[in-house]
């Protein structure tokens, strides 16, 4: 199947030839899994419900076309294909972190047709820990829902190759802070109605590790 035609705004502004690139839906969440390192096409479908498989799989080649993604495969045994990120594609973390402060407000209480993924609380963490300054190293973060760690500095070289904002999982080694709250919490953070030097004080975020990131937040 050969890729459908790029649709366009047609309009001389930057703003539309943004969202002639990334304004479909389903993109920029696409981006926001990819920010997490090489994934593969069956990881991408079970971390995006809602998604079919038609609608990814166009996603995915669009996005390949306008030079946001790669596809390459793994070497034996994995010996899968797996998509990542350009350079360019790495470029949109400030928008998918802007784009989520914006719509922090819209996080109310959980509906039950909501999906949840642990990981997907990494950026709005991420921006909580630069605000208390405490964006240094590999910090994990334990939720009911699992556990992800970030790379608390990731923002500096987030274009740079094989740059990762996250990854699923505990932290690999031992990390430099540890973090356990709940995904309430993670809202409060998310819409900003807390910081998190004030939930570890009010003992809403237990913190724990000898990284620089851990000493700012117990100290603070």
């Amino acid at each position: 199947m050969s890729p459908r035609a790029r649709r366009s705004y047609d309009q001389y502004c930057s703003a539309a030839r943004a969202l002639d690139a990334v304004g479909d839906r389903w993109t920029l969440l696409i981006v926001r899994e990819l920010l997490a390192g090489p994934r593969r096409y069956t990881d991408l479908h079970a971390d995006l419900p809602g998604v079919s498989t038609d609608v990814l799989a166009s996603r995915l080649k669009d996005m390949e076309r306008d030079g946001l993604t790669t596809r390459r495969r793994l070497p034996p045994p994995g010996a899968a294909y797996v998509y990542e990120l350009t350079a360019r594609g790495r470029a949109l973390l400030p928008v998918l972190e802007a784009l989520g402060a914006w719509g922090a407000g819209e996080l109310g209480e959980r509906r039950p047709t909501d999906a949840v993924r642990a990981h997907w609380f990494a950026l709005p963490l991420l921006r909580a820990l630069r605000e208390a300054g405490a964006a240094e190293g590999v910090v994990e973060v334990r939720l009911d829902e699992g556990d992800f760690h970030l790379y608390a500095d990731a923002v500096a070289g987030a274009e740079e190759e094989g740059a990762r904002v996250y990854g699923d999982g505990p932290a690999p080694g031992t990390p430099d802070a540890r973090l356990v709250l709940d995904a309430v919490t993670c809202a409060a953070l998310g819409r900003g109605e807390t910081g998190l030097r004030d939930a570890v004080r009010d003992g809403r975020v237990e913190v724990t590790g000898d990284g620089a990131a851990a000493k700012a937040l117990r100290e603070g």
